[in-house]
Order: structure tokens, then C-alpha cells, then sequence
């Protein structure tokens, strides 16, 4: 969910065309609306009846943009606001966001349901206090893997990062950010090491490995595993955990060395025409009901602990979705360390794609 940092978007056009079924609609935006509501999300990012339930209950229309990872998010708002009222950026351009100060605060006076978000979410260090922020979805990124070719759970990023045992079979993500902190974490560093020798060590472990690794994959690691393309897939849970319903031979596991714990949430920029109906619409999204309908359909952890608690024991008590509390220790939430490191680690990345 970093450039997915993200979804699955196998259903992208099934979903489209429901949408427009039921009268959401897309660009042109359109400012001032008082029964307008619009939205930049993720594609395939919300349940298939939220948005008309949303009209029904409000007469509020959304209209529905789509893109396709926080950085082009995070440049089409960086010039200014172009009618957008809410925004899905991941935890780490949160944190950016806010330094440049591209949203704004939310009133939680106006937000009738923050009650039903899960205690551990209401103090994040990318946000403290809520600010800026809604959590709307989270999960980690993981070894999705075949069981059968795989014959072993492989319980180490080693199999990934350092290993030819499944040489030509595995896929990493093509994002450098996570695909970095993860090998950081592999050598026992911190995800958000700011050291360029412990970066320098990652670099030097990927060229030695990218004779194994058949491609870093963009957006459709999981499709690869379902296809046999791959045995191993560096992928974020909800992605695995979709075609876990579909297949019995795929299975999910965060490594015994951690990983990454990502958070996407609901924003309103600066700027936004219809500030009023951005808090109405966060707050129907952290009613019960719709919360679980969002979580059924999507897959991921859902924050809301209120929508979590009217869902079946196959979603609840997933590990490819929830994972346990003792991995969530051995993980970290990505931080934004500025823009130096940013730049050392696409230069890193660079290098890394052209060995």
C-alpha cells in the first residue's frame, strides 16, 4: 500500500462498471457542490455499494478519481489542490503531506463514529493525535508462496534477499522505499536507517541476488503466484489473501526477521471545495456496517474495531490479514526522513536496476 504501496486491481473494471451502474461518476471534478463529494482513492478501493449507500443516506454524489501509487498522488497535489476532497495517502506521505502542509486538520467534533477505531490506531507517530488523518485501512507486506513447489514455509526474507533456492521463481515489489527497508530489516537494521553504509550493504545483497529474481514486480506479484509464474512473492497481505480464497495452495507469512506495517488513510487537502461532506463521508466510513462492508470486499486489515467485530472468523481470525501481535513487534512503520534520504534511496535503486 510507498507506491502501492497497494491494492490487487484484478477486479478494476467489474468494479468500474458497477460504479457507473448505480450513478458514480468520474472527472471532470467539480468545486462548490453542496451535494458533492470528490474523491482520490486507490482504484478498486472501496466496497461496491459504499459510494451509492453514501448517496442514499446523504443525497451526496461522489465523484471518483483514480491513481495509481502516493507518488503520483503526492505530485498532483503539490502544485495545488485541483477540487479534490479527500484524499487515500499511506502513512509515510501523511507525515510528508502534513510538512508541506498540503491538508487539512480534521475536526473530530464532527466525526460522530471515531469511537469504533481500534485504540492502538488513535496515536500514530506519522500523525500523532489524529490531526491530519483517519485510518482507513492496514496489513503488512509478507512471503506470498506456493505450498506445493515451495515445500517449506519460507520463514525468512533470506529466501528473497540471499538464497538461490528458488532461483528465477520469486518476485520482489518494484518500489524502492519498501523493497529497501525490508532488506534493511533483513541485516537486523531499522526500516528507517538514515546510515548510507547499511543502505550501501542492501544495495550490494540485491545486485548479488538479481540473477534470482525473475521481476519486481509492479501492482501484480500476487497474479504471478496464482499463475505459477513465481513460487515466492514479496507482496502486501491483502493482495495474498484474495487469491487465498481462491486457491487453497497459496499461503502468506511475515518473515521471522519483521517487516513493514503499512497504514492508508482518509485525508482532506487543502483547499477542498466541500470540506463539510469530507467529514460527513469519514464518518460513514467509520460506521459499523459500512466498515465491514469495505473490509469484506477489500481484504485488508480494517482499523475499525467496531466493523471487525460484525465479521465472519474466516476474515477475523485470518494471519494472512491480522497478523499476531508478536509479529507486529518484529515490525515498523515506515517514517518520512526527508527528502536527502529519499534521494539516496532512488539513486540506490537505480543502480540496483541497472547492474
Amino acid at each position: 500500500m510507498n507506491s502501492k504501496y497497494h491494492i490487487s486491481r484484478r477486479n478494476f473494471l467489474m468494479g468500474s462498471s458497477a460504479l457507473a451502474a448505480v450513478g458514480i461518476t468520474f472527472s471532470p471534478l467539480s468545486a462548490n457542490g453542496h451535494n458533492e463529494l470528490n474523491f482520490y482513492n486507490w482504484d478498486d478501493y472501496i466496497g461496491e455499494n459504499t459510494l451509492s449507500d453514501f448517496a442514499d443516506r446523504t443525497g451526496i454524489k461522489t465523484k471518483l478519481d483514480f491513481f495509481a501509487d502516493n507518488d503520483e498522488l503526492f505530485s498532483k497535489l503539490r502544485e495545488g489542490n485541483p477540487g479534490y476532497d479527500i484524499i487515500v495517502p499511506s502513512d509515510i506521505y501523511v507525515e510528508k503531506m502534513v510538512k508541506a502542509n498540503m491538508l487539512e486538520r480534521i475536526d473530530h467534533d464532527k466525526i460522530s463514529n471515531m469511537n469504533n477505531i481500534d485504540s492502538n490506531f488513535l496515536d500514530p507517530v506519522f500523525d500523532p493525535k489524529r490531526q491530519h488523518s483517519i485510518p482507513y485501512m492496514w496489513g503488512s507486506i509478507g512471503i506470498g508462496y506456493d505450498k506445493k513447489r515451495a515445500g517449506i514455509t519460507p520463514d525468512s526474507w533470506s529466501y528473497l534477499y540471499e538464497s538461490n533456492r528458488y532461483s528465477g521463481d520469486i518476485s520482489l515489489l518494484s518500489e524502492a522505499t519498501s523493497v529497501m527497508a525490508i532488506g534493511l530489516k533483513y541485516l537486523g537494521y531499522s526500516a528507517n536507517s538514515t546510515n548510507p553504509k547499511e543502505y550501501k550493504q542492501v544495495e550490494e545483497l540485491l545486485i548479488n541476488q538479481k540473477k534470482h529474481i525473475k521481476v519486481f514486480a509492479e501492482d501484480n506479484g500476487q497474479d504471478l503466484l496464482a499463475s505459477g509464474d513465481v513460487i515466492l512473492a514479496q507482496e502486501f497481505n491483502g493482495d495474498i489473501a484474495q487469491i487465498m480464497l481462491e486457491d487453497d495452495n497459496i499461503s502468506y507469512t511475515v518473515p521471522k526477521e519483521g517487516s513493514l506495517i503499512w497504514e492508508d488513510c482518509l485525508c482532506i487537502p487543502k483547499d477542498a471545495p466541500n470540506v463539510e461532506n469530507a467529514h460527513k463521508f469519514i464518518d460513514f466510513i467509520l460506521r459499523a456496517d459500512i466498515g465491514a462492508e469495505l473490509a469484506d470486499y477489500i481484504q485488508y486489515a480494517t482499523p475499525n474495531k467496531a466493523a471487525k467485530e460484525l465479521m465472519n472468523e474466516e476474515y477475523s481470525s485470518n494471519p494472512a490479514i491480522f497478523p499476531s501481535d508478536e509479529t507486529v513487534k518484529l515490525c515498523e512503520n515506515q517514517l518520512y526522513l526527508g527528502e536527502d534520504v529519499g534521494q539516496m534511496i532512488q539513486d540506490t535503486w537505480t543502480r540496483i536496476l541497472a547492474s
